[in-house]
């Protein structure tokens, strides 16, 4: 264990952050709370980096531990509690995320009760929880083979949703239109994976109800009692029959602000989990009958969705996160009304990188970022070989007046982005 601190304390509160997450992805959030807090980032394990490097400018400290493990957590917090009050514990990583509320708990820190946090890493304790309380949401059986999956989708009825009890956003997910498609929709549920990926449980593969309607998702802050929707995000999917996340808009005059029906479930989705303390992030189905719940996660979004809605409303998901992990009042602020988006871009094929870039020439004026997501060397696979970050070439932010407008300036982004491989850097045109 090392660790590295600034020379200079201040009166900002100290905030201890359990990993970063990459730099493209999550350097928003440090340049938002940073000035407001001090961060003492907990980083490394097994395969991780063992020195803080862009994440410095922003820290007051940093320990090098394993986070994976709850008792080695608790201990570094404690001794730095010691030396100088700790005011709050935060995660956003979503294989830590319990780990990181049983600290707090233990540490009379605030958070949500480690179980409720549980519930939302495992998908069928979050069905179970749901089903008690009546909340609408996608019908789902646990099963443990490909027999007992075949008898649930018989009955049920195709098409049908296979899923991974024990991961999220969209990794192993198929859906199965016939017979035909289950034994494959099956194997991908049962055998995907990730690295650092919680426990996989012996009924791990959930047989689902397919919901039709848009997809959407909500990140809320939870706190004194109540769940306040901070940013609704309407999601792009592709790359059928899985369910690949290739970008997200936010509208600040979008209507499902202040829709009734919507914040009905979210609020009663919240209690029958049990989620009490933090900054969730619920994926629903707008269905014919009503908004039904895809899956709640205990943490901000990921996609840089806190960050468009920042950009659409003013709405700081990342200060909101800070303030309720230590306590402090929490400000929902909405001083500007845009659109924003953002949009990721993939390979055509196969390939293993050499150089990607934009032509910044090219690029429309309503784009607000735009970068790689991936350097030289790396090997990109389709679905379902791939998802997300084993997917993607690079992203670009929009931010305009509409959401057409947005989606254009997107489009746009594609003709401006330009890639070679390796070995004989034939160009490859991305493709949404």
């Amino acid at each position: 264990m090392t660790e590295v601190e600034a020379a200079r304390p201040d009166e900002r509160p100290l905030l201890v952050l359990v990993e970063s997450g990459g730099q493209a992805a999550r350097e928003y959030f440090f340049q938002a709370v940073a000035p407001h807090y001090r961060l003492w980032l907990l980083f490394g394990g097994a395969g991780r980096p063992a020195t803080a490097t862009w994440q410095v400018p922003y820290l007051a400290g940093s320990t090098s531990v394993d986070t994976m493990d709850v008792a080695a957590l608790a201990r570094v917090v404690r001794e730095l509690h010691q030396r100088e009050a700790v005011a709050g514990i935060l995660c956003f990583d979503e294989a830590r995320i319990e780990a990181t509320a049983k600290v707090a708990s233990e540490l009379g820190l605030r958070t949500s009760p480690p179980g409720a946090v549980r519930r939302c890493r495992d998908k069928l304790g979050t069905r179970e929880a749901l089903a008690a309380a009546n909340v609408p949401q996608a019908a789902s059986v646990a099963v443990r083979s490909y027999d007992e999956a075949a008898e649930v989708a018989e009955q049920s009825g195709y098409p049908v949703v296979l899923k991974p009890r024990h991961l999220a956003a969209s990794f192993g997910i198929q859906l199965a239109g016939s017979p035909g498609d289950l034994a494959a929709a099956y194997r991908m549920a049962r055998d995907t994976t990730l690295p650092e990926a919680p426990e996989v449980f012996e009924a791990g593969v959930l047989v689902e109800e397919y919901l039709d309607g848009p997809e959407i998702s909500v990140d809320a802050a939870c706190f004194d009692g109540r769940v306040v929707p901070l940013v609704i995000a309407r999601k792009e999917t592709g790359y059928p029959p899985y369910f690949e996340e290739t970008g997200h808009l936010v509208d600040a005059a979008d209507p499902l602000r202040t829709d009734v029906q919507l914040l009905d479930v979210l609020t009663r989705a919240h209690a029958a989990i049990g989620y009490t303390t933090g900054v969730t992030h619920t994926e629903f189905r707008l269905t014919a009958g009503g908004p039904k719940v895809i899956e709640i996660n205990g943490r901000i979004g990921g996609d840089f969705i806190p960050y468009l809605g920042q950009l659409a409303t003013g709405v700081d998901v990342s200060l909101a996160s800070a303030a309720i992990a230590c306590g402090r009042p929490v400000e929902v602020r909405h001083d500007r009304s845009r659109v924003a988006a953002v949009r990721f871009y993939y390979p055509d094929r196969p390939m293993t990188v050499a150089d990607v870039r934009f032509d910044r020439a090219l690029l429309p004026a309503e784009i607000h970022s735009a970068a790689p997501m991936v350097s030289a060397g790396a090997s990109l696979r389709l679905p379902p070989a791939g998802f997300s970050f084993a997917s993607r070439l690079a992203f670009a932010t929009a931010v305009a007046d509409t959401a057409a407008a947005c989606w254009s300036a997107l489009d746009g982004a594609a003709k401006a982005l330009a890639v070679t491989t390796v070995p004989d850097n034939t160009p490859a045109e991305a493709v949404e």
